[in-house]
């Protein structure tokens, strides 16, 4: 079964952000992931929005996701997203395939 990381960011350091940014899309497509969605016009229509970045990500299952979060190669990344960026991040499983 698929399973998503959803990232709320909001960029504070640019210039810092710009090396996660150009790298980390290598790392997530070994990983068997895939982006659904990044950036982009986004409109609130329930509640208050509080980063300014969306990020939607799916992966083969929730181990593949997990092994990629916790990679040594996305360690060094991670630190530079964190250190230029506020984020939320959440995990979670798809919908099983209807039979």
């Amino acid at each position: 079964m698929a399973a998503y990381l959803l990232a709320e960011i909001d960029v504070t350091d640019p210039e810092g952000f710009e090396a996660y940014r150009r790298d980390v899309p290598k790392l997530i497509a070994r990983f068997g992931g895939r982006y659904l969605a990044r950036g982009g016009a986004a409109e609130v229509l329930e509640g208050e929005r509080r980063l300014k970045r969306t990020v939607l990500l799916e992966f083969p299952d929730m181990a593949t996701l997990r092994a990629f979060y916790g990679s040594s190669e996305y360690q060094p990344l991670l630190a530079m997203r964190q250190a230029s960026s506020q984020s939320e991040v959440l995990i979670f499983d798809g919908v099983p395939p209807q039979a």
